[in-house]
């Protein structure tokens, strides 16, 4: 992950979802994301609910396939937490 989340993209998400989420927290939780993460459905399923739970912000299990399946399809890099967040605002 990078060392550094994009302030833009934290305020967004702080703005868009009414809560305080810092950046370490994010750095935490990316901390335990493996390239595998991302190719392991029930592990992306328990990171996009870790996600909601951090953001306290709900995420039905519809939505949590959509996002499953966009990221499957994207290939999207682990690495790219900041994606995966942006990603998962956009579809509350």
């Amino acid at each position: 992950m990078a060392d550094n989340i994009s302030k833009d993209a934290l305020n967004a998400i702080n703005k868009k979802t009414g809560k305080k989420i810092t950046e370490g927290a994010v750095k935490k939780l990316a901390s335990t994301v493996k390239p595998s993460t991302l190719q392991n459905e029930d592990q992306l399923r328990t990171l996009i609910k870790q996600v909601s739970a951090m953001a306290k912000v709900p995420v039905s299990e519809e939505t949590i396939q959509e996002i499953v399946n966009a990221i499957k399809k994207s290939g999207m890099n682990p690495s790219n937490m900041e994606a995966i967040m942006k990603m998962m605002m956009k579809k509350k």
